[in-house]
């Protein structure tokens, strides 16, 4: 069984993934108190709760994979555009100062970031990141994928993803390179035209806080455009936006700091934002995966925006394992 190590876990969506297309989870990393312990009443491996720059590979057992969803504040669209000059770019460093330390560094790297970390500084902050990893002997992919046209979950998410083999720099022009060839056949992944319906991820009984009754300023403007119980809305401050795709919009970290920020539904007892449960379904999470009681709805919102689609991390996953297991 192929093992499998975690960087800025979170609340462990991408360990989830890999779990469940059969690798073995032996340790999990993240320094935010509030994930922690969503992730530790959900999985049983060795987590540790530290800043990176304070980890050491010494703590760590070797795996055959790494991971990590680092930080993507620095590169999305919605923060400052610093990349590697914010100290949360600078993250990504760090992980490469873990894969030095290893006496057997991983033989497969998966990392994510937001859509648009490829196009960041014109391209120049991926060349450095390939430039940086191909230094270490990694062949390096990378992709944007949407959950939308790759599950079956119903969610309109973009992400970044950065997939790499120990097998040398330019293993992909190598056709004796069995992980590399056999990844470079199977990825991008099929697409998934099936879709749940949204419907069914909703709870049943729902508490009345959730509601936008004609106490809220904006409840006017919401009658008067939200009329479709089939699809999504949004209130964006100033007007509702219909989602016509009948897809939820991208889950944001920024849910947790505002109501506006939160997906809207029209339902039988009236018009309401998901609930936190719902949007870690539409994360792909399972209906068995737990929330703390005592953790605040803002950190339950932020966690399941800046969580990863499990479903998604499933299809890499099984991937990446039929190259692990060389099978051309």
């Amino acid at each position: 069984m192929y093992k499998v190590g975690g960087l800025f876990s979170g609340v462990g969506g991408i360990e989830l993934g890999f779990k469940n297309q059969g690798f073995d989870i032996r340790w999990a990393n993240d320094n935010d108190i509030h994930c922690s312990k969503t992730y530790k009443i959900n999985h049983k491996h060795k987590y540790i709760l530290k800043d990176i720059h304070k980890l050491s590979a010494s703590e760590l057992e070797p795996v055959d994979v790494m991971t990590g969803g680092f930080p993507c504040q620095a590169f999305s669209v919605a923060g400052y555009r610093k990349g590697l000059k914010d100290e949360r770019g600078n993250l990504f460093f760090e992980i490469l100062r873990l894969i030095d330390e290893f006496n057997n560094p991983p033989k497969v790297l998966l990392l994510e970031n937001v859509k648009n970390f490829s196009t960041h500084d014109k391209g120049r902050t991926l060349k450095i990141l390939r430039e940086e990893l191909e230094n270490r002997d990694y062949c390096v992919f990378n992709h944007v994928l949407n959950t939308a046209d790759y599950t079956s979950i119903p969610q309109n998410r973009e992400r970044t993803f950065i997939i790499c083999f120990r097998e040398g720099r330019d293993a992909y022009l190598d056709s004796t390179q069995p992980m590399t060839t056999k990844f470079r056949m199977s990825f991008p992944p099929r697409k998934n035209n099936n879709k749940t319906d949204f419907k069914t991820l909703l709870e049943k009984n729902v508490d009345e806080k959730y509601y936008y009754r004609d106490d809220k300023y904006m409840y006017k403007d919401l009658i008067n455009d939200m009329k479709s119980k089939d699809t999504f809305y949004q209130w964006r401050r100033q007007y509702v936006r219909e989602n016509k795709s009948q897809l939820c919009p991208t889950l944001t970290a920024n849910m947790g700091t505002g109501g506006h920020n939160v997906p809207l539904i029209l339902t039988d007892k009236g018009i309401r934002k998901l609930t936190p449960k719902e949007c870690f379904l539409l994360q792909g999470f399972p209906k068995s995966f737990k929330l703390p009681k005592e953790s605040p709805n803002g950190q339950l919102y932020k966690q399941s925006g800046n969580s990863v689609t499990v479903k998604l991390i499933e299809v890499l996953a099984k991937i990446i394992k039929s190259c692990l297991d060389k099978k051309v």
